[in-house]
């Protein structure tokens, strides 16, 4: 009879001297005085197919070997998490706006973790396969079953790391991603005679986790910021079965009548300004957040002295490498509450959060998603603090904790990288967020 232990999930390529070879040297442009090791390449995650993901890692400046690791996530799907997580968002660095040169984010998730990004899927940013149909055939299971394999694979490289305190956060569509790779993690961690991941906790921002909430959630979300009026969004909530796919012409034409009343503004932070490409970016720029650092990534990621950097692109068929590509989907589930319903009762830290001024996967749907989960409440809403301001807003589940950050949109640390830095820190710390003003 087989051992429990005996199941062998994945398989693990040679990984000796990979790490060494991965670190990067210096990324052109970077400023003086960079104190945290980083390093990029490639791990196989099928060797058959030839499928192979492209991440970048970036220490803590601080004790890296006492500090947990976090995995971040971007979703789309077919979003890129080295042009948005690591170059727009929990980033070490800004790419500024000659595209050429960086600058020194204080505000790095890399302050309270060693934090790894990952381009996945398969044909997402600088990750390929050698099989060309894999591209146009990506899904939700394959995804999670991939990810999970270049975990494997990575702590193998590094494997310094395999006891790590382990962390994943992202946001958007890694609202699926996050927890069917968290439920293959623990479900592995029971049989597999590889390494056991210290799995300790999820977090999402703005997380699409189902369909039916989110749908019902944008439009209210637009009608409570006076972005539609009252009669669009009455005939949306009385016409619109967002359990069907097959709307009434009703429902059509209030949806569309909705889109062009709240005109022409950026709903992944209804605030901000748009870059409409003629302005400068300190024309556009809020405190933090400048409307065109797409572009400025864009330029960055596609030097090729930064590619070369980066130990990215190394295929013959090389390609322009994208934020967002066109990746094909054969299958995605509607609705992942059940899952998240599992993993709040698996012992380990689950937490959504979420920019209050995202009108994409808006905080209104994430709390009508949690709603349906039917959670028994622990601690009542209420505000948290930093720099004796109103950070956010907190509530505590059984099993799950929803929290809000001020000012913020869909992509939180871009908006409000100080305010999501101490929100990330106290997740990480397994507490809730400051309640008292200091």
């Amino acid at each position: 009879m087989l051992s429990t232990k005996s199941f062998s999930p994945v398989y693990i390529g040679p990984q000796a001297g990979m790490m060494e070879t991965d670190k990067i040297e210096e990324l052109p442009g970077q400023p003086k005085g960079v104190d945290f090791d980083q390093y990029a390449g490639y791990v196989t995650v099928d060797p058959k197919h030839g499928r192979a993901l492209f991440y970048y890692f970036v220490e803590s400046p601080q004790n890296s070997s006492s500090m947990p690791l976090m995995l971040w996530l971007n979703g789309g799907p077919g979003c890129s998490s080295l042009g948005y997580g690591a170059m727009e968002e929990v980033r070490p660095f800004r790419v500024n706006s000659n595209g050429e040169t960086l600058s020194r984010n204080y505000y790095a998730w890399n302050n309270v973790a060693n934090v790894l990004f990952l381009e996945s899927p398969t044909g997402v940013g600088f990750s390929y396969s050698n099989t060309s149909s894999d591209i146009s055939q990506n899904e939700d299971k394959r995804t999670a079953a991939d990810n999970y394999a270049f975990l494997m694979n990575w702590l193998e490289r590094f494997p310094e790391y395999k006891t790590s305190d382990f962390f994943i956060t992202g946001e958007s569509y890694a609202g699926h991603y996050i927890p069917e790779l968290a439920q293959l993690i623990l479900q592995n961690n029971k049989i597999t005679n590889q390494t056991v991941i210290n799995l300790c906790g999820v977090t999402i921002g703005n997380a699409y986790i189902d369909k039916i909430s989110n749908d019902m959630g944008q439009y209210a979300f637009f009608w409570s910021h006076a972005l539609i009026s009252d009669e669009t969004y009455n005939i949306i909530s009385s016409s619109c079965n967002f359990t069907s796919q097959d709307y009434p012409n009703t429902c059509v034409d209030a949806v569309d009548k909705a889109d062009s009343e709240h005109g022409d503004i950026d709903c992944y932070n209804i605030y901000a300004p748009v870059c409409d490409g003629s302005k400068t970016s300190s024309a556009v720029a809020m405190e933090y957040f400048d409307p065109c650092s797409d572009d400025y990534v864009h330029k960055y990621l596609n030097n090729p002295a930064v590619q070369k950097a980066l130990h990215a692109n190394v295929t013959k068929l090389q390609r322009e490498w994208k934020r967002c590509s066109g990746i094909g989907w054969i299958d995605r589930p509607d609705i992942v509450l059940p899952i998240i319903k599992e993993l709040t009762i698996s012992g380990m830290s689950f937490w959504l959060y979420s920019g209050d001024v995202g009108g994409v996967v808006p905080i209104t749907s994430t709390r009508y998603s949690i709603k349906m989960l039917g959670l028994p409440l622990q601690n009542s809403w209420r505000p948290w603090y930093l720099n004796k301001e109103v950070g956010g807003y907190v509530e505590e589940y059984e099993g799950l904790t929803l929290a809000t950050v001020r000012e913020a949109g869909h992509a939180v640390p871009s908006y409000q990288p100080e305010r999501a830095l101490a929100m990330i820190s106290s997740f990480v710390q397994g507490q809730l967020p400051p309640i008292k003003a200091k």
